[in-house]
């Protein structure tokens, strides 16, 4: 068995997750198809958050290289390329990266570059920006800032990504899956608060906070890492909660 406390442990338990049990669900969650009025809040709030992180990148991305860390079913692969950007999608999950490729618009497909694996490997090269939405929602303090000292030393801009913040409902949620594990649930969210997030990040650059979404039963928090070699000056920045 992976040990869940480490990087690679939680890693394998999300893609274990995603291909075995959830990529139907995905697929239709980010379709035009008809779901369920809890999954219809979920859907809107994803939209939301995919806005709201793409106002944190140039509104023209030509020529620019960007990584989608996590690029589940494309939604977010073919904004950024519309906008012109040179896209390397990466996603844990074969089968969801399978489908991001059937959806993108033919007219793009030159522009983006799909890989199932690990979203930090560092063969996936350099990059202008990064976005990572609701891809590092299930790793703890520690591995995100172990993440962010792995990608940052190859992004020129920014990297935009999402956590779960530490609201009193999901941290409900949080103790609940704690207690009463089950084998074929979904991985568990780790809530996070952005200040105690910045120490772990610290190392990488300055964090600041973009804003949170809450719509039902979708709740994050938009996060922005700028780079040491970038910031004006280190200090975090990261805004109230």
């Amino acid at each position: 068995m992976p040990d869940t406390r480490t990087y690679t442990g939680t890693r394998a338990r999300v893609e274990d997750y995603f291909d075995r049990t959830a990529t139907k669900t995905w697929e239709r969650l980010t379709s035009d198809a008809p779901v369920s009025k809890v999954r219809e809040t979920v859907r809107k709030g994803r939209d939301r958050m995919r806005a709201q992180m793409l106002s944190c990148l140039p509104a023209d991305l030509s020529g620019l290289r960007v990584l989608d860390a996590g690029c589940g079913a494309g939604q977010m692969v073919q904004e950024l390329a519309a906008r012109g950007a040179e896209v390397v999608a990466v996603d844990i999950s074969p089968s969801l990266v399978e489908i991001a490729r059937q959806r993108l618009d033919p007219s793009l497909r030159d522009q983006v570059t799909f890989a199932a694996g690990d979203m930090l490997d560092e063969a996936h090269g350099r990059f202008d920006h990064v976005v990572a939405m609701d891809s590092l929602i299930y790793y703890n303090g520690e591995d995100i800032g172990r993440a962010m000292a792995r990608l940052a030393p190859r992004v020129s801009g920014n990297v935009v990504f999402t956590v779960a913040p530490r609201t009193p409902f999901l941290l409900a949620f949080w103790g609940a899956g704690k207690v009463f594990p089950r084998a074929d649930r979904s991985p568990i969210m780790i809530p996070h608060a952005p200040k105690r997030l910045a120490q772990h990040v610290s190392g990488s650059g300055s964090l600041r906070e973009v804003g949170r979404i809450t719509s039902g039963f979708y709740i994050s928090t938009c996060l922005e890492l700028t780079p040491h070699a970038q910031a004006p000056d280190t200090a975090l920045q990261v805004a109230a909660e």
